[in-house]
């Protein structure tokens, strides 16, 4: 006997917040970074649905539960002189995985980009998780090995920003 799943892609709506951030946090699990996790659900409303949105999501319903999440916004290239749009977290909840809805979601944000008139569609990946960057490699992304990202966060941006 087979069962029969849909699996249908989707903006977020407000009501999806619950369970994107539950899933934020299963992923900063896998990662190891549970630590690092200070979202809460009203702060994640706030940066998908606030009067100044910072963010987008899309999300990704088996049998009309969510299952799968990206989160992204705009970027801008000034060599390309054209927006860009950043894959800031794909997750997949652990009982879903292989059935092709990371690459569905990809895909998804790849023709949105095409949509919006983006010169690029980036993101980052954590140099151990080498299936992740082989899955990447398939869909025709390039791993870019001479570039590092660069971040200054709490007691060290507050810094930064007095100096002066």
């Amino acid at each position: 006997m087979t069962i029969d799943t849909t699996f249908s892609i989707r903006p977020a709506q407000p009501q999806d917040v619950a369970p994107i951030h539950a899933m934020i946090v299963e992923l900063a699990v896998f990662e190891k970074l549970e630590h690092m996790v200070v979202a809460t659900e009203a702060l994640l409303h706030e940066g998908l649905f606030g009067a100044r949105p910072s963010c987008e999501a899309i999300v990704g319903e088996e049998n009309g539960e969510v299952v799968t999440f990206a989160l992204f916004f705009h970027n801008f290239s000034t060599f390309l002189a054209k927006k860009g749009l950043y894959l800031e977290d794909l997750y997949v909840k652990q009982a879903h995985r292989g059935k092709g809805y990371g690459t569905q979601m990809l895909q998804r944000l790849a023709q949105l980009a095409v949509e919006r008139g983006c010169g690029r569609f980036e993101w980052s990946v954590l140099d151990w998780n080498e299936p992740a960057i082989q899955f990447y490699k398939t869909m025709g992304a390039d791993v870019m090995p001479d570039w590092r990202i660069c971040r200054v966060t709490g007691d060290s941006l507050e810094s930064l920003a007095r100096r002066g």
